[in-house]
């Protein structure tokens, strides 16, 4: 039977559109048949790639993200072997956060996520980048990509809604890029440690006993696509394997593959043992990492009746892991911790032979992990599936990818967000206007329940205005000025108006409101003009009262000849420098100080003529001198020559003269003699930090980290007070290693307050000032920009200060060329190593864990964003946490961030450092960044395997 050619075309356009129907689904669907996800990035078109090992299937993803461009990595990085996956990647230049959306998941449920970075110089630059990893709202590690390996970064995490987002964040160190993005689901029962707030970051995961090191485990034998590489090492251990099925028992936590079972390793020694370490490897925010560690036993000999295998595992020597253990036959068991280690600097575990035991230990797999928060909560489910679907309607092209309002300084752009402690975010502002909207108004907007202010104005919109968007209980303000609407305002917005609940703009549409009655309001008074009618009478009444008063007595001051200084902080700060009379200023100033007050001859006398010379500064010269009974002193006398005058003394004296704190340089008095001017401090000994540091101090001995540790605090803590225990509140606006001194004793005090600056601490960004002020090296950016000093300006040059005490350099570096020691530093830990970085003076004499965590703190301060920066508050806890850390460590010996077997010079490398992740790809490296967590042993439920501390 012969079919017309219109039924034919017919036929073929619906079977066109099926297609593409199912290719649309497909795509928003994302899981393939199995509930994987596996994204080839930077793949052009639309046809997936297969990888030879596994067989899986890789989709382009295009629909996964609307970001970043493609690219191919160079050809002299392409090897026979290397995984089609890692051949192209994707780049992403634009943005300070580029996200891939993962779809179609299972709220609640556990999913692996994995992603591959292969730089292979696919920009020609020859400068991988670093960069930063999120797993939704939550900082998973930072990528440290390398030119010749393949960082493979993977994390076990439950995902709160049906979507992930797997964003990569620009830190300023490189254009963030990705080769390949995985998602493998778990059951809930797998891995206990995983919950709603608490993660997983892997470390390693190995395979003991295979032969051959190209024999990677993975899909289809794990069919959960974990990766376990093999460790071959016959020289030292023996290898034990059987054929037969390794089972896992029902109820299994790990569900360890037969495959990875089916091998283990034994001292070759009969009486020998099996060790291995790590060292704690510290990460971004977290110096000493909490450690998960999971060990996989089977027995897979059939022994003797009368030979047994028993063994205790052992940490660091002196803590029973676990005791009298004898591996079950062909069966996978577990013993693993429930919760972190406790901490330590190194990770010695050994596998030992009880006393009872006939055969030597054996082990077949293991896993590392650290732990990191999930905590943080996104952007409220309901305001990301309406904005998304709003942003597909109108085919947004503004930077709109990644959770909404993940944080102030990242919501997408017109967006304004509420955050609340442990609360969903809230979309409470939109601005849409000039984007080049058309269309009808999305049916969305009125999903969007908190939301008080919606700007559409200056689009195409078309259609009516939805009767929908009265439902919106937070909106105030709607403007559609400037569109192509139509129709009339539903009854129910003209009611919101009417009693004043709701401002509608809708001038400039031709076609909306052509019968005006429909577009007005019952008669009737505007409840919301009285609303706002009334505060504004009350504040100018108030303003009115309280100014008046001010203006009347500023006025009358104006006439005066002579300002009396009041020995209050917030009197000088009110007239010194700004209100001071034109003419010589110190002739016409009269200044009373509770302090000594030094005649000029006083002085010579004291100073022995001003013999003796402590140092220069711009206000002058420091000079030593005794008191009449013994007390010994420095004598700040201004210069003729010098920039800083009257205003600086008088607002250094007068801050002196009032605030006191151990952490403080105290004013002993002053002297303001005709043309001579001086202040009188307390002798500090040991001379500034900034001589200490250099190796120049008065007792010609280099500082110990300890000592440093102590001084940072003590300064910190000055700082702290400034900020905080001052009203009103201080800004040293001149934070510098040589306004730092020290005491015999080493103890630190602050010094030099001639660029103080009060400020109000409820408005902090609104600081009067007329010039910039500082040290270059220490200035805060943002404040050059600016010209309004905050608390954050003093936290900044703090930041530069303790660069100074971990590095021992300066300020600003000749590297050839004028370098900050801020990016010096950045570029050398960005490589994650410290040593790097730490005076080479101090010999390695100091937990490195402390000195992470202070040039770690120091980076925070020293961030381009003042608004990320600590408070003194937290710099002072954190910096007392380095310095307990210091008093307490341990020192260990061995490579950095290995897990070893054996011996210190085995070759058992637990990580990704020297083996594939598939057969194709023989060169991948994992780096990880943990959070830390509460220490303790948890029991593990099945069989009573868990680790016990003893």
């Amino acid at each position: 039977m012969t079919m017309p050619k219109r039924m034919v075309a017919v036929s073929w356009s619906m079977l066109l559109c099926l297609a593409a129907a199912a290719a649309v689904l497909k795509a928003r669907a994302q899981l393939d048949s199995i509930g994987f996800i596996s994204i080839d990035c930077g793949l052009p078109g639309t046809a997936n790639s297969v990888d030879d090992a596994t067989k899986l299937s890789y989709a382009p993803d295009a629909a996964f993200t609307d970001a970043g461009s493609n690219h191919n990595i160079s050809v002299e990085y392409i090897t026979p072997t290397l995984a089609k996956r890692y051949l192209n990647v994707r780049s992403f230049p634009d943005g300070a956060r580029s996200c891939y959306m993962l779809r179609s998941l299972v709220p609640g449920l556990k999913y692996t996520l994995r992603a591959e970075f292969k730089y292979g110089n696919y920009d020609g630059l020859n400068r991988p980048p670093v960069f930063d990893l999120y797993a939704g709202v939550n900082f998973w590690s930072r990528v440290n990509a390398s030119s010749q390996k393949v960082v493979v970064l993977e994390a076990i995490v439950v995902v709160p809604e049906d979507y992930v987002h797997v964003c990569l964040v620009n830190t300023g160190s490189g254009t963030p890029f990705i080769s390949a993005l995985e998602l493998r689901p778990l059951k809930s029962s797998l891995y206990p440690q995983v919950n709603a707030t608490q993660g997983l970051v892997l470390l390693s995961r190995r395979n003991f006993g295979p032969t051959d090191d190209a024999d990677i485990v993975r899909y289809p034998d794990d069919p959960h696509d974990r990766v376990w590489l093999p460790f071959v090492n016959t020289a030292r251990w023996e290898a034990i394997s059987t054929s037969n099925k390794v089972r896992n028992l029902d109820d299994s936590e790990f569900a360890a593959p037969s495959k990875v079972m089916q091998t283990a390793i034994t001292p070759r020694n009969a009486s020998g043992r099996i060790e291995f370490f790590w060292l704690s490897e510290p990460q971004p925010g977290d110096p000493t990492p909490g450690y998960i560690v999971i060990l996989h036993f089977s027995e897979l000999q059939l022994l003797a009746g009368n030979a047994v295998r028993q063994q205790h595992l052992v940490l660091n020597d002196d803590l029973r892991f676990w005791s009298d253990y004898t591996p079950p036959y062909l069966l996978s068991d577990t013993i693993y911790s429930m919760k972190p280690l406790p901490r330590f600097s190194r990770y010695n575990f050994s596998i030992n032979a009880t006393a009872n035991s006939t055969m030597p230990p054996i082990i077949n797999a293991g896993e590392i992990f650290f732990v990191f928060s999930t905590a943080n909560v996104g952007t409220d489910y309901s305001d990301v599936s309406a904005i998304t679907a709003i942003k597909a309607k109108y085919r947004v092209k503004k930077n709109w990818a990644r959770d909404p309002c993940v944080t102030n300084n990242l919501t997408w752009d017109g967006l304004t967000c509420s955050y609340a402690n442990s609360n969903p975010s809230r979309i409470t502002r939109i601005n849409m206007s000039f984007s080049g909207l058309d269309g009808d108004i999305s049916s969305s907007f009125a999903n969007l329940k908190a939301i008080q202010y919606l700007d559409l104005s200056y689009n195409n919109l078309t259609g009516s205005i939805p009767d929908a968007l009265s439902q919106l209980p937070s909106l105030l303000v709607l403007d559609l000025t400037n569109n192509q609407l139509s129709g009339s305002i539903p009854p129910s917005l003209l009611k919101r108006i009417q009693d004043g609940s709701l401002n509608i703009r809708y001038g400039n549409n031709p076609n909306l409101c052509t019968n005006a009655a429909s577009c007005k309001p019952a008669k009737g008074r505007n409840k919301l003009a009285v609303y706002v009618a009334v505060p504004v009478v009350l504040v100018v009444v108030i303003v009115s009262a309280l100014v008046f008063p001010f203006l009347r007595r500023k006025k009358q001051g104006s006439t005066s000849t002579n300002i009396t200084m009041r020995p209050q902080i917030e009197t000088m700060m009110s007239y010194a420098p700004a209100t001071l009379p034109p003419g010589d200023a110190h002739t016409q100033s009269s200044l009373h100080l509770e302090n000594r007050k030094f005649t000029y001859k006083e002085l010579e006398m004291i100073t022995n003529n001003f013999q003796r010379v402590l140092g220069r500064g711009g206000f002058g010269e420091v000079y030593n001198g005794f008191l009449e009974d013994g007390t010994q002193v420095a004598i700040k006398l201004r210069s003729q020559f010098s920039n800083q005058g009257v205003k600086e003394f008088l607002i250094e004296a007068q801050i002196l003269t009032r605030i006191h704190h151990k952490n403080l340089v105290s004013m002993i008095g002053y002297c303001k003699d005709g043309q001579y001017m001086a202040l009188v401090y307390e002798y500090m000994s040991e001379g500034t930090l900034q001589e200490q540091i250099a190796g120049n101090g008065r007792n010609g001995k280099l500082l110990t980290w300890k000592q440093r540790l102590r001084i940072a605090v003590d300064s910190a803590q000055g700082l702290e007070y400034l900020h905080k225990g001052c009203n009103p509140p201080l800004i040293h606006r001149d934070v510098k290693s040589t306004n730092i001194l020290l005491n015999a004793k080493l103890e630190a005090k602050i010094a030099d307050f001639g660029l103080s600056k009060a400020f109000n601490r409820d408005n902090e960004a609104h600081v009067s000032t007329n010039a910039l002020v500082g040290t270059p090296g220490y200035v805060d950016p943002e404040y050059q920009t600016t010209l309004q000093p905050t608390t954050k300006n003093d936290v900044y040059s703090f930041g530069v200060v303790l660069l100074e005490l971990v590095t021992g350099r300066q300020a600003i570096l000749c590297d050839p060329e004028p370098t900050s020691i801020i990016q010096w530093v950045r570029r050398r830990l960005a490589r994650g190593n410290i040593e790097a970085v730490v005076d080479k003076r101090m010999r390695g004499e100091y937990d490195v864990n402390s000195v992470w965590k202070v040039a770690d703190i120091a980076l925070k301060c020293t961030v381009q964003a003042s608004t990320q920066r600590p408070t003194m508050i937290d710099v002072v806890a954190q910096l007392q946490e380095c310095l307990e850390l210091e008093e307490g460590h341990r020192i260990g010996d061995g490579t950095r961030g290995s897990f070893y077997s054996g011996s210190s010079n085995s070759d058992l490398n637990l990580g990704y450092n020297a083996h594939a992740a598939d057969s194709q790809s023989t060169d991948v490296s994992q780096t990880n960044t943990p959070f830390e967590m509460e220490h303790n042993f948890g029991k593990v439920p099945r069989m009573d395997r868990g680790p016990v501390a003893r």
